[in-house]
């Protein structure tokens, strides 16, 4: 749990630890956290919002003639590194030099969607699942696709190699306030997860930065790399981010239980239900964001290409676990973990919002494995893909003013110019795949 501190309480716990860095740190809007560091002796001044950076340089942020912004640190996420005691970090959100929220910082935007929750009399809680690869480094240090085992779904050492680095990332996590529920090996060779507990939904996007910082320093310090790419091998599954959601009363109950429906859940949830189903594809460019995220969503590996619901079955994109009273919740199974935590949770609560509003009812559940469906079937029901590619999802986006208007103009436009140049990008690389196929073919 994050401890709230004062600004005197912060500073006096500085200098009784004998901190000698501050790492302010901030997220871009393509999900890439920012850092600009400071010592102890500039902490007071930074608690007083007065660190300025240089906008201009990140990308999606602002124009060189606009380019001053300024780091205001959430004092609630001061937490001191555990491999390096002497070194703490703050979470910040980003300010224009007028003293108002940057429209432009992910952040901000998950902010502004949570308080029209709040305003809706919600708060919304978010457990994720985040799963990642292990892989050997070569001599020189760089990232190989060689794993580190040959393990498959909750197996141990000496099978799992990597449950050592996975013991101190656990480790690490814990001495910096997370609390962890589960950590094992996932299905693929190299593949493993570690699940934290359930929090407010900002809250969960600063720990899902915080959770891929650590992973990284971890596995660096055993000789490993880990990656957070969607699908980095071909032929075994990808790494999914699952996310468990549920709204709350502003009382603390749980919004999507009712123990006189026949499925246990309130109209609240299902029109939750009917709103994300019914944004699904004009999100999947934020819960998606990349080329490769495409690579995982693909029928054979388990993950979700179908637009349904369930509560019996993995197979759709959205099942309901079974427990119930202040469990009771509802798991989205696209998102991958490359994806910018504070904008994927903005959109899904957004449309999530849109069907409390509009009181828009789900389809029928499915009740068999979608995998096994024909086509003529799913026609049949009405069960419609996700978006097949990059391309495809940023088009959806463009059409939905619904999860435009949670990103706003700013982002929304940045985002969307990057996805597409990296779409471009990838419409004229030639591939390996390419150049085995065809150089001896033609």
């Amino acid at each position: 749990m994050n401890i709230k501190y004062s600004k005197e309480e912060l500073l006096k716990k500085a200098n009784d630890l004998e901190l000698e860095f501050i790492h302010l740190q901030f997220t871009d809007i393509m999900g890439v956290m920012k850092n600009v560091s400071i010592t102890t002796e500039q902490l007071e001044k930074a608690l007083d919002n007065e660190i300025m950076f240089d906008g201009s340089s990140i990308d999606g942020f602002v124009r060189i003639e606009e380019s001053d912004m300024y780091l205001r640190p959430d004092l609630s996420t001061f937490v001191v590194f555990p491999w390096n005691p002497k070194e703490a970090r703050l979470i910040c959100d980003v300010y224009k030099s007028d003293g108002t929220p940057f429209d432009g910082c992910p952040r901000n935007t998950l902010k502004k969607v949570l308080k029209e929750a709040k305003d809706m009399g919600y708060i919304m809680n978010v457990g994720p699942e985040c799963e990642f690869f292990l892989f050997h480094t070569d001599e020189k240090g760089e990232p190989s696709l060689e794993t580190h085992d040959n393990a498959g779904y909750f197996d141990l050492a000496p099978v799992d190699l990597g449950g050592n680095a996975r013991r101190d990332m656990t480790i690490a996590l814990k001495q910096m306030n997370f609390e962890i529920e589960a950590s094992h090996h996932e299905v693929a060779p190299g593949q493993h997860e570690i699940d934290f507990k359930y929090a407010d939904a900002l809250t969960t996007a600063d720990n899902i930065m915080t959770f891929k910082m650590v992973v990284r320093i971890i596995a660096q310090r055993h000789g490993l790399h880990a990656t957070f790419m969607p699908k980095p091998k071909f032929g075994i599954n990808g790494s999914g981010m699952h996310t468990n959601m549920s709204l709350a009363t502003l009382d603390g109950k749980n919004a999507f239980f009712d123990a006189n429906d026949d499925m246990q859940l309130s109209e609240t949830a299902y029109h939750f239900l009917g709103g994300v189903l019914k944004h699904a594809k004009g999100f999947a460019a934020l819960t998606n964001p990349t080329v490769n995220s495409y690579k995982r969503l693909v029928p054979g590996y388990e993950a979700p290409v179908l637009i349904a619901w369930s509560a019996s079955n993995r197979s759709p994109l959205i099942r309901i676990p079974a427990k119930r009273g202040n469990s009771t919740r509802i798991e989205l199974r696209n998102p991958d973990p490359s994806a910018n935590p504070y904008l994927a949770l903005a959109v899904v609560l957004k449309a999530g919002l849109d069907g409390i509003k509009n009181k828009i009812d789900p389809p029928i559940p499915v009740t068999s494995n979608l995998y096994d469906m024909e086509d003529i079937e799913m026609k049949e029901k009405g069960i419609e893909s996700l978006p097949a590619n990059l391309y495809e999802a940023v088009k959806e986006l463009t059409k939905n003013e619904v999860i435009k208007d949670a990103l706003g103009k700013h982002v929304y436009e940045k985002f969307v110019d990057a996805a597409l140049l990296e779409w471009n990008e990838y419409s004229r690389y030639i591939s390996e795949w390419e150049l085995d196929r065809y150089l001896r073919k033609f």
